[in-house]
């Protein structure tokens, strides 16, 4: 509208009659539609004053009629919804094009709020100038104003049967504008009049039916149909009657109907006039969203493929209305197709279609897949796509058919089928929603294909862990015994050597001895990372000793030794070297454990220039093995020892936090990349190429370790319940792993003092204990 503040005092009361010539009874239904019926007609000029308006505006309105003519839209509403409505009008005074979907909020005189469908045209006059609107409002606040609104509308019809030629055209113009389907009938239910929106929806123009029946009553809603006639005709009004009807292509449709009976001039019924609103793509729509939910809640419900498959396939069977469903996947090692899920209404035609494959470049499915887009085949018997060898054996004869792929952004999984509508014909409605729900399930099917094979491989994995562990435990058993006898020896070698004036041998025994101590040390370390080990040889040995006890105490007596010393020390040996360990669990505090153990340390590293000091406070007791909570300290000291230069620093610190007692191993060594750190506790793994360390001594710069000491310490922290963690920061000068620091700050050629290393790199580890008082005393010792 041009301007909404104007007043217009043309009238045009929608319950007075101007009586024109030329009127007669054939022209009086389509007036008392208007008038008949619950919704209000109305006709405003160009400024939104009301000039024409049925009873039923005025009754929807609470206002007389004289109240409403030649008052503004604006004045029945707040500002919010009177400048809506406004921008509405403006809407269609500009383009030409009018609106169905506008909601409007007015205010009743009574002042009760009601809420209303609003819809409106453009009025033209001969020359087609725009003078004003037209439309209809719906009061859609409660059905029962409704009912009344239409009984109302009845009683005034019958009262202004003699409308004048102007008002009869203008009754027409408003029916042929109405958007939903209004049929008129006769007495008899031929046609008398039907508006153009009839003729869209279901096919039949008005020049063909015009005295005749319309055969759109479906067979199986004939008595439905027949029952609903009679009510109406009782009741004299229809409400909301959901019903079904066909099109002229015999498409079913899904309508609801409302009516009423409209009256001659002797009172007597001369008619129906019925609006039937179709809502069949609201019903699609509606029935769609919900097994789309259906879907995509239960898809994740089903963890096998074959499960998913199996409720898809029924899910479409049921959603698109045909005989059956399949899912037809893709063989990339055989180069087939093969049914891999069917839902079908006998269960016998599935195991059929699951026994069948057929090749990739046959049938429907080789052109969906190679396409990538849906097919579908209205006369599968001719078509030359079709792969009859299908039919052939399951014994089915498949009509028409809809394919769709199934694929996700890489890989093209199959094609998703549905067979043989049983109403009307396939169309692309339902390629879209057959698509929708390839869409839909397209992911969660090739996650399901995935995991199984995640699983196969698992299996696999988990057998080559058990081989593995099998020779873990060989190689451990077989390394045990030699290295035993080597440390004798050398030691007997040692003895009988002592004797002779020429020591240049104890260079070459003591080198020996250290590299024999090593593997002694990894010999000990593998033994911590088992939990599961053998040892027949310990009680193989203790019971072959207990039976030669009188031989070797005669060999002893041979030999001039004592027995005792003898046999007791052979029996220790037996006992160190193959006997079980018990890790006991036991409260320890662990500050004070701590200083014990870095005390025993700092002789092992006196030849090192680095400085280590200590921050121990009192914490709450850990509740740990002592011996393992020795290889923890001793390994994260030894670790930040071997990594820091000479005139370097390590700090151990003790401390309580929000979580427990905590210990720290801080160091300014040369730290360690993000990749190593990340590898640190999940491999074999040492963060130094093993040729930089293989000859010096324990604490030596860069030394190393073989990878046991932080593997074992993580398999502990699992064992007893701590957690270890590391922060690290690379040397900046260190680029690589096989970049070389000189061991000492003091060479170093980017440090000018001692705080400049400081500042570059560092190490801490930290190791989060558990209260003792949150562990479980009665915990079983765990055997090492």
């Amino acid at each position: 509208m041009v301007n909404n503040n104007s007043t217009n005092n043309k009238a045009s009361s929608a319950h007075q009659s101007t009586g024109g010539e030329g009127d007669g009874p054939e022209k009086q239904p389509y007036r008392i539609f208007v008038e008949d019926v619950a919704d209000g007609f109305y006709e405003t000029d160009r400024h939104g004053n009301f000039t024409f308006f049925n009873h039923a505006l005025c009754r929807i309105f609470g206002y007389e009629p004289h109240e409403i003519q030649g008052r503004n839209y604006r004045e029945f509403m707040d500002r919010k919804n009177a400048d809506l409505a406004f921008e509405s009008f403006n809407r269609v005074y500009r383009t030409g094009q009018g609106f169905t979907d506008i909601t409007w909020e007015i205010t009743r005189k009574d002042g009760q709020q009601r809420i209303l469908e609003i819809s409106t045209n453009l009025i033209y006059d001969a020359n087609r100038a725009k003078v004003g609107f037209q439309g209809i409002a719906r009061d859609v606040t409660e059905k029962s104003l409704a009912q009344r609104a239409l009984q109302q509308s009845q009683e005034l019809a019958e009262c202004q049967y003699t409308a004048s030629r102007r008002a009869e055209k203008r009754y027409r113009a408003l029916l042929n504008f109405l958007p939903i389907p209004v049929f008129v009938s006769n007495p008899d239910n031929t046609v008398s009049f039907f508006n153009p929106a009839f003729e869209r929806v279901f096919g039949w123009s008005f020049k063909e039916m015009a005295g005749k029946r319309i055969p759109f009553v479906p067979d199986d809603f004939k008595t439905e149909t027949r029952e609903g006639l009679k009510k109406l005709l009782k009741d004299k009004e229809i409400h909301h009657f959901e019903t079904k009807r066909l099109n002229k292509e015999q498409r079913l449709l899904d309508i609801i109907l409302d009516g009423a009976v409209f009256y001659d001039e002797e009172n007597q019924p001369a008619g129906q006039v019925l609006t039937l609103r179709d809502v069949t793509r609201e019903k699609r729509n509606e029935r769609s969203n919900q097994a789309f939910f259906r879907i995509s809640k239960a898809l994740y419900q089903f963890r096998e493929l074959d499960e998913r498959l199996d409720f898809i396939t029924k899910e479409v069977q049921a959603l698109m209305d045909v005989e059956g469903a399949l899912v037809i996947l893709i063989d990339d090692k055989q180069n087939e197709f093969f049914f891999r899920a069917a839902a079908w209404e006998d269960s016998d035609t599935e195991k059929k279609y699951k026994e069948i494959r057929m090749p990739m470049d046959k049938g429907i499915a080789s052109q969906v897949c190679r396409r990538g887009e849906p097919m579908i085949v209205h006369d599968y018997q001719n078509s030359p796509y079709s792969f009859h060898k299908v039919d052939e054996q399951t014994g089915l004869q498949t009509r028409d058919m809809l394919q769709v792929p199934i694929q996700t952004d890489d890989r093209m999984i199959g094609v998703l089928c549905a067979v043989n509508k049983k109403t009307a014909a396939f169309d692309q409605a339902d390629a879209d929603l057959l698509s929708s729900i390839a869409g839909i399930v397209a992911l969660p099917l090739e996650n399901a294909r995935i995991n199984q094979e995640l699983k196969r491989s698992y299996q696999e994995v988990q057998s080559l862990n058990r081989a593995k562990d099998r020779v873990i435990h060989h190689l451990s058993h077989e390394l045990k015994t030699p290295v035993a006898v080597l440390d004798a020896s050398l030691g007997l070698l040692e003895t009988k050597l002592a004797k002779q004036s020429d020591q240049s041998w104890r260079r070459i025994l003591k080198r020996a001895q250290r590299n024999l101590d090593r593997l002694l040390e990894m010999q000990y370390e593998i033994e911590d990372l088992l939990t599961d080990r053998d040892y027949r040889t310990y009680h193989m040995l203790s019971t072959l000793l207990a039976a030669c006890t009188d031989e070797l105490e005669v060999l002893a007596a041979t030999a001039g030794c004592e027995e005792e010393p003898l046999v007791a020390a052979l029996k220790n040996k037996i006992e160190a070297l193959f006997g079980p360990h018990e890790y006991i669990s036991e409260e320890i505090q662990l500050d004070q454990f701590v200083k014990q153990a870095v005390d025993a340390l700092r002789p092992r590293f006196s030849h090192r220039k680095c400085r280590l000091k200590t921050d121990l406070h009192f914490t709450s007791p850990v509740f740990i093995p002592k011996a393992v909570l020795k290889k923890i300290v001793t390994g994260l000291i030894r670790n930040a020892v071997e990594y820091t230069p000479d005139g370097g620093q390590i700090t151990v610190a003790v401390r309580d936090d929000s979580q427990g007692p905590q210990l720290e191993v801080i160091d300014n060594g040369i730290g360690m990349s993000k990749e190593n750190q990340r590898l640190l506790f999940e491999n074999f793994f040492t963060a130094y190429e093993t040729m930089q360390y293989s000859t010096k001594q324990p604490f030596d710069f860069n030394a190393g370790g073989r990878g046991f000491d932080l593997l074992r310490m993580k398999i502990f922290s699992e064992r007893y319940h701590f957690k270890i963690r590391v922060n690290s920061k690379r040397c900046q000068f260190l680029s690589t792993d096989e970049n070389n620091c000189p061991g000492d700050i003091e060479n170093c050629e980017h440090c000018q003092t001692i705080a400049d290393c400081h500042q570059v790199s560092g190490t801490t580890f930290t190791v989060q204990f558990t209260p003792s008082a949150k562990h479980v005393t009665s915990e079983k010792p765990m055997l090492a």
